[in-house]
């Protein structure tokens, strides 16, 4: 049986592996959804995720401070699901962006660390909703022989606290 700890522990681990998320602020007509990449500085779990963004993005250009935020993401399997809730902020934390720069980063800015356009996001969560794929082959046979999905999809559920 699963446990909402187990499927927890399952979206910290798809998130370090698979990164790519799609990010959009609360209380928006136009949500200002966009696909991103986050990283998870050191072992922690539950927090902060980092992203690194651009100064003359929408998205960055919309944020006044902490803005209610959330994440949509599968898992590149699309084995779990999630929608994580939280705050989203612009850091200046040299020591952060000293840790997390890589190659691919890099990529992104011309004048590397100091790239005048250079924004990175601060998004603390504070809570999710997670869902593991139901329809494994155990479970299509299952099905087919009567049983009812409901039942073992049960456990495949959970809503945890992160903050």
């Amino acid at each position: 049986m699963t446990t909402p700890n187990d499927l927890e522990a399952k979206l910290w681990k798809a998130l370090r592996s698979d990164m790519t998320v799609m990010l959009g602020l609360l209380d928006r007509a136009d949500s200002l959804l966009r696909p991103m990449t986050v990283q998870i500085d050191g072992e922690a779990d539950r927090g902060p995720l980092w992203i690194f963004s651009a100064n003359d993005t929408q998205l960055v250009q919309a944020l006044s401070g902490q803005e209610g935020a959330f994440i949509s993401f599968a898992s590149k399997g699309h084995d779990l699901f999630a929608t994580i809730g939280g705050t989203l902020s612009l850091d200046k934390d040299r020591a952060v962006i000293d840790r997390l720069w890589n190659r691919f980063v890099a990529a992104w800015y011309k004048g590397g660390k100091d790239d005048p356009k250079l924004a990175l996001l601060r998004f603390d969560p504070s809570h999710a909703e997670i869902w593991e794929d139901e329809w494994s082959l155990v479970a299509g046979i299952k099905l087919l022989l009567g049983a009812d999905p409901k039942e073992d999809y049960a456990d495949k559920t959970a809503s945890v606290k992160l903050s």
